[in-house]
């Protein structure tokens, strides 16, 4: 394979716990093995990089110290309230604080040259905002720039608050100068503006498959026991229906869910008890070989009207090796549920082509977007 210069620029990475950090260090480590010269660009982190760049080949720059300050969060009750309204405001008003990342790009990047690929990565969107504002025909910095986006900006239907008018001129900004959008499903390709739509890519997350340590012994949970990874979000991946029938279930068993704080699951481990177990967000190596000690994992649907429901954490699910219930919450599937908890597994997830989600399939095919 001929080596090429590749340019990466993200917002998220090792040891951050989030997809787009998967995303970025799947990618660099898996380009770094195949002998292309790897070039990553990431905000200022505290942290020490020099046995990661040396063991996966890359070279790791920083961007300049952000010292736009991040509105406080605070324990008292109306103070809290505030303080939410007041970044969620400047969010909504100037996309603050992830605004600042726009000019450190730019800056950044001017002093970067004769690439044969560059990737940025959103979220957050600025990087792609500094991409575009640092791209002249005097400077293309790469032959081709894929910007690559998880979740939609302004055709985002997961926030409650839809973005101000103004930004989707800077949304069309960057995707006029990109040469292509990856997107990480088919689904995603409505939400983007109909002129840009065949630029678009389907480039799913990527994972060594072989990297993840798994429980191989027989399953032998004294009850059965299932899990749910990632975040909850109300009327969209709202846990709620499933929880309310599980109270009603006089059986035993253990529903383990892997997930920050949510009030939408606090108040159900007073009635599910021991039955409910809150783990938290843990590392994805960790929460790998954890998935793959349950009985079966939960998958929550979005609702229809929202996003995808090919999400990246089909991954998890081809990896762990466990059966997979999926649930519609606005129409549940009781019958099903009783079907899991008594070990019959006939109407699991099938999820199409595996293979699409391994990393040496997913940089092929950013490497075959080199003009």
């Amino acid at each position: 394979m001929e080596k090429k210069r590749i340019l990466i620029i993200s917002g998220g990475m090792f040891p951050n716990n989030s997809p787009r950090a998967f995303r970025t260090t799947e990618l660099v480590k898996e380009l770094g093995h195949l002998g292309h010269d790897v070039t990553l660009i990431i905000p200022f982190k505290n942290y020490d990089y020099s046995l990661f760049e040396k063991e996966h080949n890359v070279k790791i720059k920083f961007l300049r110290k952000r010292i736009l300050p991040a509105v406080p969060s605070s324990k008292d009750g109306k103070e809290r309230i505030v303080n939410r309204a007041i970044r969620r405001l400047l969010l909504l008003l100037f996309e603050y604080p992830a605004i600042e990342l726009m000019p450190l790009v730019r800056k950044a990047l001017s002093k970067e040259k004769d690439y044969d690929l560059l990737i940025s990565i959103a979220v957050p969107f600025p990087l792609h905002w500094g991409v575009a504002w640092s791209k002249t025909k005097k400077h293309p910095i790469a032959s081709t720039w894929v910007a690559d986006c998880g979740d939609p900006y302004m055709g985002n239907t997961m926030d409650s608050f839809q973005k101000f008018f103004y930004f989707k001129y800077l949304e069309k900004w960057f995707c006029r100068k990109a040469d292509f959008i990856s997107v990480p499903a088919d689904d995603y390709i409505q939400y983007y503006y109909s002129e840009f739509k065949p630029k678009i890519i389907v480039i799913p997350q990527g994972f060594k498959f072989s990297d993840s340590k798994l429980y191989n012994g027989k399953i032998e949970n004294p009850v059965p026991t299932f899990a749910f990874a990632g975040r909850f979000l109300p009327n969209i991946r709202d846990p709620r229906p499933f929880l309310d029938y599980l109270i009603t279930l006089e059986c035993d068993f253990r529903f383990v869910v892997f997930a920050p704080y949510s009030e939408l699951v606090e108040p159900y481990k007073v009635r599910l008890g021991s039955k409910l177990e809150l783990r938290g967000f843990i590392p994805r190596e960790d929460l790998m070989y954890e998935l793959s000690t349950m009985d079966f994992l939960v998958n929550i649907e979005f609702e229809a009207s929202v996003k995808s429901n090919s999400p990246s954490k089909f991954a998890d699910y081809i990896i762990a090796n466990r059966p997979v219930l999926s649930l519609n919450m606005a129409d549940l599937d009781t019958i099903k549920i009783n079907e899991f908890l008594s070990g019959n597994y006939s109407n699991k997830l099938i999820i199409k082509d595996p293979d699409r989600f391994r990393i040496e399939n997913v940089v092929n095919q950013f490497i075959s977007l080199i003009k």
